[in-house]
């Protein structure tokens, strides 16, 4: 571990004496914040999206003024085209919800840490040097497929219909349900004697139905880890194999999702909140998320989802009430 952070914080240390002054407030308690929340909650069952918005509401990033740079000129999310015509201008939130997506990168360092060795069995089954490597491959890229399709054709529409408390107060709740329904089903499973499988030997078709409930998650608040974690259930897996299916998973997911939204307003995110702010949020995110897939995967040979499940509701109720209340909008 400690050879893993060093390096990152030696990059950061780098390049926060070089970097230009932001065009926004990002203090450094916001980017600890939301290092944090993206960390402990991306792969735990309770959705880092939902959680992430809350977090964003709460520190008061949501402002929708337009922002312009240090040149006085407008900054984009989207810039003019014949499609749109006048532009979508880059607003202090739509900075902060592309932040969120940023810092994912700490994320999957962690993950790339922690499963270096069946990262590189895949890399070598893709060689033809390892064919359980290969076959796993197969099985990522088969459960990232769907998810990838409807990512790219529906994105802007989740982006516009889908970021709000009431959404996320709804998802946590369904997924609460689904999850007490899947542990209650392994359980009946096993009490029958029927042995969860306890390696990552997935049929072609189980790995799509995973990538189908995945998904699902692209309703913020649901939870992607949740998803695939009920879907290798659902597969036959152990709770142990199911979460590390997910995280490998998560790994493909999330460096595309990264990278797509990276390119597509990274750069501007950049001039208003500044290299160094992103690159602490990254690498507290890389730091916790390390702990949590850990306690994760201890926490559900142990225990399973339950406690989860009822988290989640806990918040689904908290944020009722604050809505309710008109401490939320």
């Amino acid at each position: 571990m400690r050879k893993f952070l060093f390096p990152l914080l030696l990059t950061f240390t780098a390049v926060l004496h070089a970097a230009p002054s932001p065009t926004a407030e990002l203090s450094t308690r916001d980017a600890i914040v939301l290092g944090v929340v993206e960390g402990v909650t991306e792969f735990l069952p309770v959705s880092s999206t939902g959680h992430l918005i809350i977090a964003t509401h709460a520190l008061g990033l949501e402002s929708e003024t337009p922002l312009v740079g240090r040149d006085g000129q407008p900054l984009w999310y989207k810039k003019p085209s014949p499609k749109i015509p006048a532009g979508v201008p880059l607003t202090l939130k739509l900075a902060a919800d592309t932040y969120n997506v940023v810092i994912q990168f700490g994320a999957i360092a962690a993950v790339a840490l922690l499963y270096w060795s069946q990262l590189l069995a895949m890399a070598r089954g893709l060689l033809g040097l390892d064919p359980a490597g290969r076959r796993l491959l197969i099985c990522i890229l088969i459960a990232f497929a769907p998810a990838a399709v409807v990512g790219l054709l529906a994105h802007d529409w989740i982006d516009a219909h889908l970021f709000s408390i009431g959404a996320v107060i709804a998802a946590q709740v369904a997924g609460a349900a689904l999850m007490f329904y899947a542990e209650a089903w392994r359980k009946r499973r096993t009490a029958s004697g029927v042995t969860p499988s306890a390696d990552l030997a997935l049929t072609f078709p189980q790995a799509a139905r995973i990538g189908a409930l995945q998904c699902v998650a692209m309703w913020p608040g649901t939870s992607r880890s949740m998803m695939t974690i009920v879907g290798g259930y659902f597969a036959g897996l152990d709770p142990r194999r199911s979460a590390e299916f997910s995280f490998l998973l998560g790994f493909v997911t999330l460096s595309a999702a990264t990278v797509f939204k990276s390119y597509k307003s990274g750069a501007a995110m950049i001039q208003v909140f500044g290299w160094s702010h992103v690159l602490l949020g990254a690498i507290i995110a890389a730091i916790t998320a390390a702990i949590s897939v850990r306690f994760l995967v201890g926490w559900l040979t142990r225990h399973g989802l339950a406690a989860f499940a009822w988290y989640r509701l806990g918040v689904a109720a908290v944020l009722g009430g604050l809505l309710a209340g008109g401490f939320l909008q």
